[in-house]
C-alpha cells in the first residue's frame, strides 16, 4: 500500500517517477465539513478532476472508502489491471483515497478497484462521476462540464416564474418514452438534441409553465424509471452528454419554461458497480437492515446519520441547481424517509430514542437540505412527494416545518379520482369527497398531481377511469381537468393525459401520438392547452393560491343536482373568477347563481366547446345579471350549464 503523507510534506514528497503522484486538492476544512455533514459542494473536490500539477496536466482522483485496504484506478488505459494505479490514503484517516495521474485524459472510462473489508474486492463506479457509459456498460467517464449558457435573461428573472404566487402547471415527462425513433424498440432513444427539438415547442404550445423530468440521473435499469440510481452527479448517457442535457435546459429556459428534476435521496439499488457495500461494508447505507433495507423496492436506504453521506446527498441536490440551472427538485418518497416503520410491521423496526416512529437523522437531513437550497438558490422550489399527515412539510424550518416549498396533495388525487369514477347519478352522495380538500388545504402549500403512478400497474389510463359512453368519458375528463386547474395550488399532469391516452403508460414504448388524428383526442389536448393558458392569463388563478383569501365556496347546497360553485380571488377584485361545475349529463338552463361583486360577467372558459369535442351548443354569450341587494353588491347571475361541463366567468 502507498505510504500516506501529510499536506505539509506534499510539496517535497511528490515522486514524479511514480504512475500516481501523492497530491491533494482537499483542505483540512474540506475534510472537517465533509465529516460533519456540512460540505455542500463536494462535487468540486471528490471524483475526477482535470488539473495541472507541476506543469503537467492530468487527472486528480479522490474517493471515500473508509474501510478499504487498497484503492486503484483502472480502465481501458491500463487494460483494466487491478493494482497498476493505486491511490494514497489520506494521513488524516478521513477514509479518502486520492492521487494525481499525469497525462490522464478526458473521455477515459474508469472504475475504482477496491480491496475492502475481509479482503472483499469490487470494481466500483465513481460516486461523483459526471458521465457514465451507456447501459449495460457501467464504467464512469472522466469529463469536463464546461458549457456556454445562453439563459442569462431567464436566470435573472426566474424568481417571478418560480415563486409561490406564480402560475404552476407542470408537465411530467419520462424522456425515453415520451417519443421514440421506433416505438416498438425499447433499445433505441431519441438524443437530448432530438428530444429538445420536439418537446420544447410542444410544452410551449400547450402552455405549461414547467416541465418535470422523471429521474435523469444515471441508472442501470430502465424498468426502475430512473428511481434506482447509481450516478447522483451525472445525467444519463442514454440520450447524450452532460452538455447535451444542459443545452436542453437552455432551450426550455429560452422558451420561458422552468425545469424540475425528480431526485431520489431515499434509496439506491444493489448493483455491483454502485453505492451498495462500497468498500466491503455498509458505507452509504445503514448497517442495521431494519433501517437500511427498503422492502418495497428491494433497495437500500442512505445512512442519514453519517456526515459524509449527508454531505454527499446535499451536494448532489445542489449540483443540479449549480451546474445545470435547474429550477426545482421534486424529492421522491419523502414518507419513506421520515418514518422508521414505513412498510414495516411490528418487530421489523426500532423506535427512535424518544420512542417515536420518526427517523430523526432523516428529518435533520431534510431540514438542512431545504435550508441550504433556499439560502443558495432563493429563486427555485423544492417539492415533496409525501403522502402522510406529517405536519409542516412545506412550512419553513424556523416555524418547525421541514422547509419544502410545496407538497404533493395525494389526498386530493385519491378523493377526486374516487368521485369522478362514480356514475354521475351517484355523485350527489359523494360531494364531500370533492369538497373535503379545502378543509385541510391551507395546512400546506399543495401541488395537485395526476402523475405517472396513476396510469400504470392496472390502474388504467385517465380516460378509462371515467364512466359513461365515449362522449361522457371525454366530457368527464375535461370536467376533471377543469376542476383541477381552477382548484387552488400547483398542478401536475403526466404526459399523455393531456390528450386522453387510451393505454397505460409503458416505459418500453412511446405515447400513442396517433390518437391525435381523432377529433375527440385533439379536442382533449385543446382543452388542456386552454386551461394552461387560462391559468397563466388569469391572476385570480395563482396570485393568492396558497392564501385563505384566494378561494371562497359560493354554492354547495345543490347536492341533488351536483352543481358546485366557487370563486377564485386575485389581488384585485375585478380579477375574481366564478367557477361553475355541472357534474351530471343533464343540461341546466337558466341556472341561478348568487354572488357578490360586479353587475357584468363574461364567460372566459367552457369545457363544452366544440373545439374540445363538446356539443358546443350550451354557452353564455350574454349573461343576465339582476341586482339582489345593491348596498352589498349581491347579484343573481342567470346561466346555462352544459352537460358534464365547467364554465369560468370573469
Amino acid at each position: 500500500m502507498p505510504t500516506p503523507v501529510t499536506p505539509y510534506e506534499l510539496d517535497n514528497f511528490i515522486d514524479t517517477t511514480k504512475k500516481v503522484w501523492n497530491y491533494s486538492i482537499l483542505t483540512e476544512e474540506d475534510i472537517r465539513n465533509y465529516q460533519q455533514g456540512t460540505h455542500y459542494t463536494l462535487y468540486n473536490k471528490l471524483g475526477s478532476h482535470s488539473i495541472q500539477v507541476m506543469e503537467k496536466w492530468g487527472m486528480y482522483f479522490a474517493v471515500w472508502a473508509p474501510n478499504a485496504t487498497s484503492v486503484s484506478v483502472k480502465g481501458n488505459f491500463n487494460d483494466w489491471k487491478n493494482f497498476d494505479y493505486e491511490l494514497y490514503p489520506r494521513w488524516d484517516k478521513s477514509g479518502i483515497w486520492e492521487g494525481f495521474i499525469p497525462g490522464f485524459k478526458l473521455g477515459e472510462v474508469y472504475k475504482y478497484h477496491i480491496q475492502g473489508f475481509m479482503g472483499i474486492e469490487a470494481d466500483k463506479g465513481d460516486p461523483f462521476a459526471n458521465f457514465w457509459e451507456k447501459r449495460p456498460l457501467t464504467a464512469s467517464i472522466t469529463w469536463d462540464l464546461h458549457y456556454d449558457w445562453k439563459d442569462q435573461g431567464w436566470m435573472e428573472t426566474r424568481k417571478k416564474h418560480n415563486s409561490l404566487d406564480a402560475p404552476w402547471s407542470v408537465y411530467e415527462v419520462h424522456l425515453a418514452s415520451w417519443m421514440r425513433p421506433d416505438k416498438n424498440d425499447e433499445e433505441v432513444y431519441n438524443s437530448y438534441e432530438e428530444i429538445t427539438a420536439r418537446l420544447v415547442p410542444y410544452v410551449k404550445e400547450m402552455g405549461f409553465t414547467h416541465v418535470e423530468l422523471m429521474p435523469v440521473m444515471e441508472h442501470p435499469f430502465d424498468g426502475s424509471w430512473g428511481y434506482q440510481g447509481t450516478g447522483y452527479f451525472a445525467p444519463t448517457s442514454r440520450f447524450g452528454s452532460p452538455q447535451d442535457f444542459k443545452a436542453m435546459v437552455d432551450a426550455f429556459h429560452a422558451a420561458g419554461i422552468g425545469v424540475i428534476l425528480d431526485w431520489v435521496p431515499s434509496h439506491f439499488p444493489y448493483d455491483s458497480h454502485g453505492l451498495f457495500m462500497f468498500d466491503g461494508t455498509h458505507t452509504y447505507e445503514y448497517a442495521d437492515m431494519r433501517k437500511g433495507y427498503h422492502p418495497d423496492w428491494n433497495s437500500y436506504i442512505f445512512n442519514y446519520k453519517r456526515g459524509e453521506v449527508k454531505s454527499f446527498l446535499i451536494s448532489s441536490a445542489r449540483f443540479w441547481l449549480d451546474h445545470f440551472h435547474i429550477d426545482g427538485i421534486r424529492v421522491d418518497a419523502v414518507s419513506s424517509m421520515l418514518k422508521l416503520n414505513y412498510s414495516r410491521n411490528a418487530g421489523q423496526w426500532e423506535p427512535n430514542e424518544f420512542g417515536g416512529d420518526g427517523n430523526l437523522e432523516a428529518i435533520a437531513f431534510i431540514k438542512d437540505l431545504n435550508e441550504t437550497i433556499y439560502r443558495d438558490f432563493p429563486d427555485v422550489q423544492t417539492i415533496a412527494e409525501e403522502a402522510t399527515d406529517w405536519p409542516g412539510i412545506s412550512k419553513p424550518t424556523f416555524e418547525g416545518g421541514l422547509g419544502f416549498g410545496m407538497k404533493w396533495m395525494m389526498g386530493w388525487m385519491h378523493d377526486t379520482l374516487r368521485y369522478f369514477k362514480q356514475d354521475p347519478i351517484y355523485r350527489q352522495f359523494q360531494q364531500d369527497a370533492l369538497t373535503f380538500s379545502m378543509m385541510y388545504y391551507y395546512d400546506e402549500n399543495f401541488m395537485m398531481p395526476l402523475s405517472h403512478d396513476e396510469v400504470v400497474h392496472g390502474k388504467s389510463p385517465m380516460i378509462y377511469k371515467m364512466p359513461g359512453d365515449d362522449w361522457q368519458k371525454f366530457a368527464n375528463l375535461r370536467l376533471l381537468y377543469s376542476y383541477m386547474f381552477t382548484h387552488p395550488g400547483g398542478k401536475l399532469l403526466f404526459m399523455g393525459d393531456e390528450f386522453g391516452s387510451t393505454v397505460e403508460w409503458n416505459y418500453k414504448s412511446e405515447l400513442p401520438w396517433e390518437l391525435l388524428e381523432y377529433t375527440s383526442h385533439q379536442g382533449m389536448k385543446n382543452c388542456v392547452r386552454d386551461l394552461c393558458h387560462l391559468l397563466r392569463n388569469q391572476p385570480a388563478m395563482y396570485e393568492k393560491q396558497f392564501e385563505k383569501g384566494g378561494f371562497e365556496w359560493i354554492d354547495l347546497d345543490h347536492r341533488a343536482e351536483s352543481v358546485i360553485v366557487y370563486r377564485r380571488k386575485g389581488l384585485k377584485p375585478e380579477d375574481d373568477l366564478l367557477v361553475i361545475l355541472n357534474m351530471t349529463p343533464e343540461v341546466r338552463h337558466d341556472w341561478k347563481v348568487k354572488a357578490y361583486g360586479k353587475s357584468a360577467w363574461t364567460e372566459v372558459f367552457n369545457s363544452n366547446s366544440r373545439e374540445y369535442w363538446g356539443t358546443g351548443d350550451i354557452f353564455n354569450p350574454d349573461i343576465k345579471v339582476m341586482p339582489v341587494d345593491k348596498n352589498t353588491h349581491l347579484f343573481e347571475i342567470n346561466l346555462h350549464l352544459p352537460p358534464l361541463g365547467a364554465i369560468v366567468l370573469r
